[in-house]
């Protein structure tokens, strides 16, 4: 259970003041004159300032000395007095600069010789190095304290600022899932949508085949929408979620581009088999953003979809032909000056699970994207199956 601070330094304070008062009842058997009304009063005085020695360290200081050296100017026993001085100059060094931590301990140093002069009975060799080392040891401890504090400050900085990075991370994360799935699914509308209009009175069947493909694109990107703002909910919010498409999900994927009229082909190398759903989302994003692109800068080029399990790395490739001249150079245009988000978001992706992209125009014509993930440990440090 958490203390507040003011609450702890008053409880400091009267526990310190207390043990003044007991400590006080023994300076007849130390040979030093007995407390009387004005020696209690003063030990109090001295003891629970020290409940503001946070708030006003200074100033706490200050009086605590003034009445030790009254106290001591009584006649009686100083050891008695001496718990406020120490404490506040501990405190002073703590939170003020060392500059002012130094002159407060010259204070107590000159207070602290004061009280040996005024002692007929003590040995001004002893007095003179305790009034040195005590100061000393304090203003080492309190100077060990501020540092302490300062790391905690800074500690609590850094924490605060990696949670922002790791927010604006998954915001960006988010933001590609939702470039990638809307950017996708409405293309694939969108041409769907140009197809019915196109053979509305012609072929009926055909625009009637459209329109289902756009009923179910759409009610495809709704539920993906859902199923990413679900992840900005309350955590209290424990609605189950449908698991994130992954490789098992590229031909339908496949099927749908095919309906928009462009010839794609579907391979897999390799014996398929389950991955880390992140690999699969990568791969799968990945295709689902590459076909995108066919679909809207290069409809009646054929594509080659190629899944390629390896003993520790998955290959894909998209890889489109040139059906007709000049087609191909639309989206190389995009890659060398820059791409837009959904380029960006396929290097990003291949980077997060370890894994290498390459996007470009192939020399023949047309174009093409590799990817290629890591599956297992081996694979992070270049281990790769040679027949994979």
């Amino acid at each position: 259970m958490r203390i507040r601070p003011q609450f702890a330094d008053a409880l400091m304070a009267v526990v310190l003041t207390c043990v003044s008062v007991v400590l006080g009842k023994e300076s007849a058997q130390q040979g030093w004159s007995p407390l009387d009304g004005r020696g209690y009063a003063l030990a109090v005085l001295a003891g629970l300032p020290l409940a503001f020695r946070v708030r006003a360290p200074l100033v706490v200081l200050l009086w605590s000395h003034l009445v030790f050296v009254l106290y001591v100017a009584g006649g009686y026993w100083p050891v008695v007095a001496t718990f406020g001085p120490m404490l506040s100059l501990y405190t002073v060094a703590s939170l003020c600069r060392p500059r002012t931590a130094a002159i407060c301990a010259f204070v107590m140093a000159g207070a602290w010789v004061y009280a040996g002069v005024a002692s007929p009975r003590a040995q001004m060799a002893s007095v003179v190095a305790q009034a040195l080392v005590f100061p000393l040891v304090l203003l080492r401890f309190g100077v060990l304290a501020r540092r302490s504090t300062e790391l905690a400050r800074q500690l609590r900085r850094e924490q605060a600022e990696r949670a922002r990075q790791e927010v604006a991370a998954e915001r960006g994360r988010i933001a590609r899932e939702l470039h990638d799935v809307v950017a996708h699914h409405m293309s694939v509308i969108s041409v769907q949508a140009g197809l019915a209009g196109f053979v509305f009175a012609s072929d009926p069947a055909t625009a009637r085949a459209a329109l289902s493909t756009i009923s179910g694109t759409s009610a495809e990107a709704l539920e993906e929408l859902r199923r990413m703002l679900q992840v900005l909910r309350e955590a209290d919010d424990q609605v189950p979620g449908a698991p994130m498409p992954g490789l098992a999900r590229v031909g339908e994927l496949a099927e749908r581009i095919r309906a928009g009229g462009v010839d794609v082909t579907l391979r897999t190398l390799g014996t398929p088999r389950p991955l880390a759903p992140g690999v699969e989302l990568c791969a799968y994003r990945v295709v689902q953003e590459a076909l995108t692109n066919v679909l809207k800068h290069a409809p009646d080029s054929p594509v080659v979809v190629q899944l390629d399990y390896g003993t520790h790395r998955l290959t894909v490739s998209v890889v489109n032909g040139c059906a007709r001249p000049g087609r191909q150079g639309e989206i190389p245009d995009r890659v060398r000056t820059g791409g837009g988000h959904g380029l960006i978001g396929m290097r990003e992706r291949a980077k997060l699970y370890g894994g290498s992209i390459s996007i470009g125009p192939r020399s023949g014509g047309g174009f093409a994207v590799t990817l290629a993930l890591p599956t297992s440990a081996g694979a992070l440090s270049g281990e790769e199956d040679a027949s994979g």
